[in-house]
């Protein structure tokens, strides 16, 4: 059987068109690196005056990492197997199942937080002392008790909460940095 006509027409055309794209943006990224016009601008120690536009636009609208951490989550929490118990943590502590500790992937380790079960209202106050869980769509992990204190049993296993971050400790002061 023979190839159509066009296809084998159109597969040189396919490949001197993706060359071409390369072509131009290694020479956009030569442009950039060379034009002194495009070129960084050394900052100085007195805050933005040294600073290009493109920074000062980017320090405008980005929002502190400080600031992201106060932000709620609503998610799927789960109960650390009683199994972990006397492990490490990620902060080197040993868990204790009897404290109200947690575990978050996002929220710096030492963050004050607030958890709430959404199906039964119940609250409780945690330290985000490890890192986890791995599972899909879980977004904290509580101890026994913290879970307990919320209405939440391990035989569940799992329940929707908000997390809200009370405090967050300062860059200098977090394990995990």
């Amino acid at each position: 059987m023979h190839a159509r006509p066009g296809v084998r027409r159109l597969l040189p055309l396919r490949t001197a068109g993706a060359q071409c794209l390369i072509a131009i943006a290694a020479a956009l990224t030569t442009m950039a690196i060379t034009d002194p016009a495009v070129a960084r601008e050394p900052r100085t120690s007195r805050g933005d005056e040294g600073a290009t536009r493109a920074e000062s636009a980017k320090t405008d609208t980005a929002q502190p990492r400080a600031t992201r951490h106060h932000r709620k989550q609503v998610g799927i929490a789960s109960v650390y197997a009683r199994r972990f118990g006397g492990r490490k943590m990620a902060d080197g502590t040993r868990l204790d199942l009897s404290d109200h500790l947690a575990a978050s992937r996002t929220l710096p380790l030492g963050t004050e937080a607030k958890v709430t079960n959404l199906e039964t209202g119940r609250s409780t106050r945690v330290t985000i002392q490890d890192r986890g869980p791995y599972a899909k769509g879980r977004i904290l992990d509580l101890t026994p008790a913290a879970a307990e204190t919320i209405g939440l049993t391990p035989k569940e296993g799992v329940a929707k909460v908000e997390v809200q971050p009370l405090s967050v400790p300062a860059r200098d002061e977090r394990k995990d940095d």
